[in-house]
């Protein structure tokens, strides 16, 4: 009575065992796959060689790493504003309107007892701000730009200064004379 019994053939818990022929296959595969990858890789980096060495040209490496803009330090090569174009461009906003306590354009009234400080005064008053104003008005013009728009828009509410000066190595306006009362 003995439970010890052998089935033949027939084990629940054992698998059936490949054939010899079975287990080459699988070998060949296993090898054959990884060294038809790297062959194919090896094929796309002959075939891209010749391009990749063309691509290392002096004139291939300076056509990609060109500049795209240029900045420049120093003296601008234009040619100064007028005083009206300056006005236009930066002293317009708050004069023409009378803004924050600006004396208008042409208003000889709000004009008169700012002229009646002289031209450097207001000069002075242009260049480095006063109350509401920036120096300049926030612009980006020379001092002699700053200057021209100053005689030209206190001559408008009633002044006589003259043209100022042009600084050495400016472009002097054919009408330049000193800047006076």
């Amino acid at each position: 009575m003995s439970d010890n019994h052998h089935t033949s053939g027939h084990d629940a818990h054992g698998a059936a065992q490949p054939s010899a022929a079975k287990k080459i296959f699988n070998l060949v595969v296993l090898l054959a796959v990884p060294a038809v990858t790297i062959g194919a890789l090896i094929g796309v980096y002959r075939t891209n060689d010749g391009a990749q060495m063309s691509s290392m040209s002096e004139e291939a490496v300076g056509a990609r790493i060109q500049k795209v803009g240029m900045l420049q330090i120093g003296e601008s090569k234009r040619e100064p504003k007028t005083g009206e174009e300056v006005f236009k461009a930066q002293c317009t906003t708050c004069h023409t309107a009378g803004m924050l306590g600006a004396p208008k354009f042409g208003d000889a009234a709000q004009w008169a007892p700012r002229i009646a400080t002289g031209y450097a005064a207001l000069l002075n008053s242009a260049l480095k701000g006063k109350n509401n104003m920036t120096p300049q008005s926030g612009g980006a013009f020379s001092d002699y730009e700053i200057a021209r728009a100053l005689v030209y828009m206190v001559n408008a509410g009633g002044a006589k200064f003259s043209e100022p000066k042009a600084p050495e190595g400016a472009a002097a306006p054919a009408n330049a004379a000193s800047a006076s009362k």
